[in-house]
């Protein structure tokens, strides 16, 4: 797990994006514990509120779900929910291009260039 120190993003939302990131993508799956609140603090190097903090922000979203003595482990996830989710990240990365485009003074013509460039790349 990467934390960046100076990133404007508290470190609690960072751990929770990328634990949120691997539960979508498939990598945590139902019933997968994960990291004891403590180890991961000792292995991160920071606060255990901190770590408590992020698997709280997970609970709230439904994605996980806290087991007395046993610590937090991953729900099932409703197919539905998880294409939702990747289509919002898809749309607030979208944005962000739009955006970081027009400071570049990109046409629209050149962003969708640029964007078309990337997928064929992908395919190859």
């Amino acid at each position: 797990m990467k934390l960046l120190q100076n990133s404007g993003v508290p470190i609690y939302q960072q751990i929770a994006e990328q634990l949120k990131t691997d539960i979508l993508a498939g990598k945590l799956k139902e019933g997968d514990y994960l990291p004891s609140i403590r180890g991961l603090a000792k292995d991160l190097k920071i606060s255990v509120i901190t770590t408590m903090k992020a698997y709280e922000l997970l609970e709230a979203e439904g994605l996980v779900t806290a087991a007395q003595g046993k610590g937090f482990y991953v729900n099932a996830q409703d197919n539905e929910m998880l294409k939702e989710q990747h289509l919002r990240r898809v749309e607030e990365a979208l944005q962000e291009a739009i955006q970081a485009a027009e400071i570049a003074g990109m046409t629209d013509e050149e962003l969708q260039g640029t964007l078309q460039a990337l997928l064929r790349m992908k395919e190859n």
